[in-house]
């Protein structure tokens, strides 16, 4: 091989390197001890999924990643770099994105206004004429308001809307949740084309079956705490077991 193609390759431990890792994760809303020793990894360019009953501490642990927690303790490294003394304006820059699950939408703005809101927190987010792409339903409603469009429109806005700052790591909470099945599809479909692109990712998802067509680990959350984890190859022979942590 070339000196040149050589160079340009990582080195080994960078490139085994997990992007975000997280080890003895607490959390606090308030006095409410809630998050109880997390602690997982997410190498570059994967999909995980959190899976867990309801309260088991999913979407706190999104909300610890990105900061927006009123207290958390332990560590969260992304890209190598501790985060957890930085305010969540500051972890934004470092390159992670937040879609939450009630989307975030303003009502009285049109679609063009709440996808240009965001301002671009560091290089490589993608283009309006990439983002079209992936969501050709946004731009046939650019001038339509926030509160014209359906709930799946609602949820393509509220993800293409990150994609534009230069996120890398988008953190989805409950990206399917309440919508149609054929535009749960589209947003399954739109995850594994991101994830060609090279983006990180981490669902907080109730529907497993669709987790297991896009993930490639599972998480399950219990009592504020990472308490297994499921490869999406072996799904299939623990689907007892994760029924029974998710009490199906």
């Amino acid at each position: 091989m070339p000196e040149a193609a050589l160079a340009d390759r990582p080195a080994p431990a960078e490139a085994a390197a997990p992007l975000l890792s997280i080890d003895g994760l607490q959390g606090w809303y308030g006095e409410s001890h809630v998050l109880h020793g997390v602690t997982f990894d997410v190498r570059r360019g994967e999909v995980v999924t959190l899976l867990g009953r309801n309260g088991a501490g999913k979407t706190t642990t999104l909300k610890a990643i990105m900061g927006i927690l009123g207290k958390r303790a332990g560590s969260v490294k992304f890209n190598g770099r501790e985060t957890i003394g930085l305010p969540a304006r500051a972890i934004a820059r470092l390159g992670i994105g937040y879609v939450p699950e009630e989307r975030g939408i303003f009502s009285s703005l049109t679609v063009e206004e709440n996808l240009m809101l965001p301002p671009q927190v560091r290089p490589g987010g993608l283009p309006v004429e990439r983002i079209f792409q992936l969501f050709p339903n946004l731009q046939e409603r650019l001038s339509s308001q926030g509160t014209k469009l359906s709930g799946g429109e609602q949820q393509m806005l509220s993800i293409a809307r990150i994609l534009r700052t230069g996120a890398k790591l988008l953190l989805l909470d409950e990206p399917t949740e309440g919508l149609a099945p054929v535009i749960v599809q589209q947003i399954g479909a739109t995850i594994a084309r991101l994830k060609q692109e090279g983006f990180t990712m981490i669902l907080v998802e109730q529907n497993f079956r669709f987790a297991s067509s896009v993930a490639d680990r599972h998480f399950i959350v219990e009592q504020g705490k990472v308490a297994d984890m499921i490869p999406n190859e072996e799904l299939d022979a623990n689907i007892d077991k994760l029924h029974a942590y998710l009490g199906v």
